[in-house]
This record gives structure tokens, C-alpha cells and sequence, in this order.
């Protein structure tokens, strides 16, 4: 079953009692974890439970084929209901994910199966998978714009019992990147600095988010498809301080470019750059619309290509080579990055 876009946190936050493996998967990757880590919250009580919850990435079933349904139905050494944790999965986990849902089929208080994945097209096998099994449920989780992170702000400052007047939202909002984990840490530096007072100034909130709001991967992405090499090596840094992991950033440069070939591909066609922009969906963020028309100008479809190529190899590399994922992820961006710089505008 699919959940719907207005349920997916009170889903999360309690998934029902029928339901034995969930989907979490969208671009934002912020919002996969922070909903997977509710769901299981919700049954195990706490992440840190080693004897209830599991957790482990593709590159364990390579090993060890079997491991997500042996560990789905293995019980629980100190009683209540476990959770298994797959992270970081793409399609081709799918074979192991329906042997798994096969064999839990008849248990009744099994484990809850819990699979976080990036953005997964509408052809995906694994959203397939989960949207026709019963007790299995998919949560889309995608990025925060607009309406959306406004309605964030007002959240998670009420939540603090601090008010902010329509003004100050739209500001912080307008200052947050589009990742809901990276959004959520600023709002909470925010509360944490307000923290005795019941309203918030523009003033507070310029002193604790101003332009830096954003360590986000909108960051790094812009500066790296936009040839900034000296931004890029800033805003990773900014990415690396606050935690943001190495795929996340590859994936979200990934993202980024396909919205450029679409973009380019409409500009082929005659459309000019403001309405190959307006043009996407979802649209590009206003305060990003000039970098992105920018960027327009710099790349080419075949480059695109064989940018989007190189990603793909990135993260195969950080899976699979044992090297650092940092230094990976580093390198293909630079590379990125030059092939941007290296365009003639048209």
C-alpha cells in the first residue's frame, strides 16, 4: 500500500499493527531517515536496542544472501517485537526483499522489516514490490519547499512554545535548504538559542541561520555543477561537519543533473531558459533560479551524460572499493566541477 503524503509522519510514528515491512524512500533523504527512525522507535523502543534492533546495508546480503529473511525471522532473545533495518538500498535488493516478505507472510508478531532507499523511479521494483504485498506499505519522502517548510518552522518553534510572526517564518524558511535533517538541525540551534523566550525576532534568527542556513547538499551540488571548485571544497567542508554522508551527496548531484538534461533537452527544442526552468517538476528553488540558468549555459546533454556516468561509478565505489567514501565522493565532484567550468556558454 502506498501511504499518503498527509499520513506518512502519523504512519511512521505508529505504524499499524498489521503492517510488517515498510518502504521509506524519496530524494530527501533527511526526511527517509528521520520517518525509518520513528517507525522503529515505535516497535523497538529505542535505536539502541541491540538485542531487539538490527541494521545493516546491502553489501551484508553479498556475503550472505539470505541475511534480511534470517534476521526478519529470528525471535526476540528478550521478548517484544524487533526491527531490521536495511539502509541505503536500490533496486537491487528487490529479489531479497520479496524471499523475505514470502517467508514472514504467516508470522504474525514477526519482525517489522524496515528498507530506506533514495529517490526510486515509478518503475521501481522494490515500489512495486511493497505497494502490492500485503502488510507492506511504501512512504515517499520528498523535499521540503515552500508551504512545506513554512509549515516545519511553525512545528518545530511551537513545539519549543515559541511563536514567530508570518515575516520571521517566511525568512527562516527562505533560508533553509530543501533537506529535511539538515532543516531540522538549524531550527533546533535556533530554539536552543531562544531557548526562555516565548517569541522569535528576525533578528534571533539572522544571528543563528543567516546566510550559512545552509549547510545543505543544494550547497555543494550548486557549486560543484556551477565549476565553483573554491565553494565546493568550502560548502563539503560544511557537508562533512555537519554529518552529511557521502552517497547522500552523490545521489542529490545525480538528482541535480538529470533536471539539467531535462532542462537542456527542452532548450533543444526551442524553449528558452526561463521556461525550460518553469518547466520542472518539482520546480527550482527561487533563490537557485539564477545559478540554474546559469548552468543552463554550461552544460551540454552529451556532458551531462558522462557527468551523471561518473556519479553512478562514484557510488559504486564507495560501496564496493574499500577506499574512503569521503575522498570518493571529493574526487567526482572536483571532476564535476571542472567539466562545468570547462563549458563555453552558448
Amino acid at each position: 500500500m502506498k501511504v499518503p503524503p498527509a499520513r506518512a509522519d502519523a504512519f511512521a510514528k505508529a505504524p499499524p499493527d498489521d503492517i510488517r515491512a515498510i518502504l521509506v524512500y524519496g530524494p530527501d533523504l533527511g526526511l527517509v531517515r528521520e520517518r525509518a527512525e520513528a517507525a522503529a522507535i515505535a516497535i523497538a523502543g529505542s535505536l539502541s536496542d541491540p538485542f531487539n534492533v538490527v541494521e545493516f546495508t546491502p553489501s551484508a546480503l553479498k556475503d550472505e544472501p539470505s541475511k534480511l529473511t534470517d534476521e526478519a525471522c529470528a525471535m526476540s532473545m528478550m521478548g517484544g517485537r524487533r526491527v531490521v533495518r536495511l539502509r541505503d538500498a536500490t533496486d537491487g535488493v528487490a529479489k531479497a526483499a520479496t524471499e523475505t516478505l514470502a517467508a514472514t507472510e504467516q508470522s504474525g508478531d514477526g519482525a517489522l522489516i524496515i528498507i530506506e532507499a533514495g529517490d526510486l523511479s515509478p518503475r521501481s521494483k522494490l515500489r512495486a514490490l511493497f505497494e502490492k504485498t500485503d502488510g507492506a506499505a511504501t512512504i515517499a519522502c520528498y523535499m521540503d519547499e515552500g508551504a512545506g517548510l513554512d509549515d516545519l518552522v511553525r512545528k518545530s518553534l511551537g513545539d519549543a512554545g515559541i511563536s514567530a510572526t508570518g515575516d520571521v517564518v517566511s525568512w527562516i524558511a527562505g533560508n533553509l535548504g530543501s533537506d529535511r535533517m539538515v532543516s531540522r538541525m538549524e531550527l533546533e540551534k535556533l530554539t536552543l538559542y531562544a531557548a526562555g523566550q516565548s517569541e522569535i525576532t528576525l533578528e534571533d534568527a539572522q544571528a543563528v541561520i543567516g546566510d550559512a542556513a545552509a549547510v545543505t547538499l543544494d550547497d555543494v551540488v550548486y557549486a560543484a555543477t556551477g565549476g565553483n571548485l573554491k565553494g565546493l571544497t568550502v560548502a563539503l567542508a560544511r557537508a562533512r561537519f555537519e554529518g552529511v554522508a557521502s552517497i547522500a551527496i552523490l545521489r542529490a548531484a545525480s538528482r541535480h543533473l538529470s533536471r539539467l538534461e531535462e532542462a537542456v533537452a527542452a532548450m533543444t527544442g526551442g524553449a528558452n531558459p526561463d521556461s525550460a526552468m518553469k518547466s520542472l517538476r518539482p520546480p527550482v528553488f527561487f533563490k537557485q533560479q539564477n545559478s540554474f540558468r546559469n548552468q543552463l549555459q554550461r552544460w551540454r546533454p552529451q556532458t551531462l551524460s558522462r557527468a551523471r556516468t561518473e556519479l553512478i561509478q562514484a557510488e559504486i565505489d564507495c560501496k564496493t572499493t574499500g577506499m574512503p567514501d569521503e575522498a570518493v565522493c571529493e574526487r567526482a565532484l572536483m571532476r564535476l566541477a571542472a567539466m562545468a567550468g570547462a563549458r563555453v556558454p552558448r
